[in-house]
């Protein structure tokens, strides 16, 4: 699960893409250049669907919905990937 401080870091790193200022982003997503900060640097400890899908869209990037990862993967898992993509030429 994507949780705020890993976004935050993909935030900054597509502001910074773009050659976006923080203020510029924050004006785009009619937000406060604060909570562009705080987002970007790890301190935001919530942050409303709104703000963070307007902020998204500023940024032309958009959120996936996908199936939670069921744990770690086994040794049976690993072995049926392998075998799905080829990669291990020594069999």
């Amino acid at each position: 699960m994507l949780d705020l401080p890993t976004l935050g870091e993909r935030i900054a790193q597509q502001r910074k893409a773009l050659k976006l200022t923080q203020t510029a982003l924050a004006n785009r997503a009619k937000v406060g250049r604060s909570t562009i900060d705080a987002l970007e640097n790890g301190r935001m400890t919530e942050l409303g669907f709104t703000k963070i899908a307007r902020i998204l869209s500023a940024l032309k990037l958009d959120i996936q919905l996908t199936e939670a990862a069921r744990g770690r993967p086994t040794l049976e898992d690993l072995l049926k990937e392998d075998d799905d993509q080829g990669l291990d030429e020594r069999r």
